[in-house]
């Protein structure tokens, strides 16, 4: 009896802690419910459902495509591409030997580069492997699904001009903020606006699907340049031709619109390729037309003989006597080439002779000559927008020396750059209307100022055409299509110690047509090596390949096969 109570209590006994057991484990499990989903007490459901969020939800940014540059008729001088840069959470990643050699195989790397890399960020939760594939490489990546990899979508800045645009359209860093030229001066304009979506991803990164997209990117405004890529390619190649010819250290030429004040094209030499920025040389990256300075030489003359006739006290019939081929300025003796005798006025620009230019320049008050080089825009900013632009250097006197005022007349003692000195060609050819110059694309042309009489103007056009004439000085300048007209400069090149020996800055400044005036155009030419170092040797030949190919692509009717005006615009004031 005792037996069989014990073996009923002991079954009875199992059944209660049985049951015991169950009701203490149903009383937590609800209790933890409780606490969860009514108390929040601890994590709570906030908790967890964070926490599973942060698994499964990412935030993405989609990036806004940055705004095109192009020229003036629309052709793409900067473009966006997008591209995705391929990274890896090293610290989740796992992968077989196959995805590995899979993955080296699309990325075009060696699979142990990326084994190596791997290891040395293994405890790190960003690594780039490689940076801006194609979308296609970036799918075929991510049908691997290996966990850890990732792709991260942006955009890619290409350059179709590459060096023949460089220094006028810049470039962009890593992250897409410009850093030189028109890149970096409408920076703010061309960003784009990101967007943002919200995805649903696994737990091995990949996308499950788009859950919402609160935010769809904006892209940045499109630019027009007031370049004309055609013009932009013909000016660079004459440029570079000529630079390699003469072995010269740099060079520059800018084209101007002279009804517009529009620049059309402007190149340099060096250039670089904004699509290569490894093999980048800063040296080469800066916009010397508008950046660097020079001293103008005898490009000045024109301008100076314009100051005379306004004074009034010349014309271009009146004789100079340049007798014996020298002149004494103070301490100072300045010198022909030849002894040129008794001659006019054109005839001093015809020559280009320092000794008649002297002796009308101290004919004058000594303001005079100051005052329309300041009305043509030397020392005034041409508001390009460029980094490192320069205006130039003016000499201001209160008192003018002699020898001032004679250097000024022919270019020394004053700097300007390519981009200024074009700027005052223009304003001649364009009767001595100055315009503002742009470097976007105007829907009308901009106000100009009259600073010059245009009769005054007219006359020394007429002289300027005899600088490309047969006896001039620029023969080399001339077109068999097109008249042109114009003046050479050649000065020795300044360094930090002042004038180099046996270094020159060789430069043809013009315009053409010159019965009807379209383009102004400034060749310069730093440093050429060799016999041939003057303006009407090495830039007067620049000069005249791109205003006879310039004219053409502008549908400019040649005018050197129509008949001669029958009356000159040369008109005699008298002395």
């Amino acid at each position: 009896m005792m037996a069989s109570f014990k073996r009923w209590l002991s079954a009875e006994w199992r059944f209660v802690l049985v049951a015991v057991g169950l009701l203490l484990l149903v009383m937590s499990l609800v209790g933890r419910m409780l606490i969860l989903q009514v108390l929040d007490i601890t994590h709570g459901v906030d908790f967890l459902k964070r926490q599973g969020d942060s698994r499964t939800v990412r935030v993405e940014k989609i990036p806004g495509p940055r705004g095109m540059l192009t020229d003036r008729n629309g052709v793409p001088l900067a473009i966006s591409t997008p591209v995705v840069d391929i990274i890896a959470d090293p610290a989740h990643l796992v992968f077989t030997e196959d995805e590995l050699q899979q993955l080296a195989f699309l990325l075009e790397m060696p699979a142990a580069d990326i084994q190596n890399k791997l290891e040395r960020y293994q405890a790190k939760r960003y690594m780039l492997i490689k940076r801006e594939v194609s979308p296609i490489i970036a799918d075929a990546v991510a049908e691997l699904r290996i966990k850890g990899i990732s792709g991260e979508e942006k955009y890619r800045r290409f350059y179709p001009g590459g060096e023949v645009t460089s220094h006028l359209v810049g470039y962009v860093d890593r992250k897409g903020r410009g850093q030189e030229g028109f890149e970096n001066t409408y920076n703010t304009a061309l960003q784009g606006d990101d967007g943002k979506r919200v995805l649903l991803k696994d737990l091995h990164d990949r996308t499950i699907k788009v859950l919402r997209q609160p935010k769809d990117p904006e892209p940045g405004d499109d630019i027009a340049l007031s370049v004309d890529m055609r013009l932009q390619y013909l000016a660079y190649r004459e440029l570079k031709t000529a630079v390699a010819k003469h072995r010269a250290d740099a060079g520059s030429v800018v084209v101007l619109d002279i009804h517009t004040g529009e620049v059309l094209a402007m190149v340099n030499q060096p250039a670089f390729n904004p699509n290569d920025r490894n093999r980048m040389n800063i040296a080469s990256v800066r916009n010397r037309a508008v950046t660097d300075v020079f001293e103008p030489g005898s490009t000045v003359k024109p301008l100076a003989v314009l100051a005379a006739l306004e004074a009034g006290k010349f014309a271009p019939d009146s004789e100079i006597d340049t007798n014996p081929g020298y002149v004494r300025v103070g301490s100072k003796t300045l010198l022909d080439p030849v002894n040129y005798g008794l001659i006019d006025v054109t005839k001093v620009i015809t020559k280009s002779s320092q000794v008649g230019m002297t002796k009308i320049a101290l004919a004058l008050e000594p303001e005079v000559v100051p005052n329309m080089l300041r009305r043509l825009g030397f020392a005034q900013p041409i508001d390009s927008g460029i980094p490192g632009e320069s205006t130039g250097y003016f000499p201001y006197r209160e008192r003018w020396r002699k020898i001032e005022q004679a250097s000024l007349s022919f270019g020394h003692g004053v700097s300007v750059t390519a981009a200024q000195l074009a700027r005052a060609y223009a304003t001649v050819a364009a009767r001595g209307e100055i315009r503002p110059v742009s470097f976007v694309k105007l829907s009308e042309p901009s106000k100009g100022e009259q600073v010059v009489a245009p009769a005054l103007a007219d006359q020394v056009i007429e002289m300027a055409k005899t600088v490309v004439g047969p006896t001039g000085t620029a023969r080399k300048a001339a077109s068999d299509l097109y008249s042109a007209a114009g003046k050479t400069g050649t000065t020795h090149k300044v360094g930090a110690k002042g004038y180099e020996a046996g270094k020159y800055i060789s430069i043809f400044a013009g315009f053409a047509p010159a019965d009807n005036p379209q383009i102004a155009v400034v060749v310069v030419v730093d440093d050429p090596k060799g016999r041939e170092y003057y303006g009407g040797e090495v830039a007067a030949p620049v000069f005249s390949a791109i205003i006879e190919d310039s004219l053409r692509l502008l549908n400019v009717a040649p005018d050197m096969l129509l008949p001669k005006p029958a009356e000159s615009r040369l008109v005699s004031r008298g002395m």
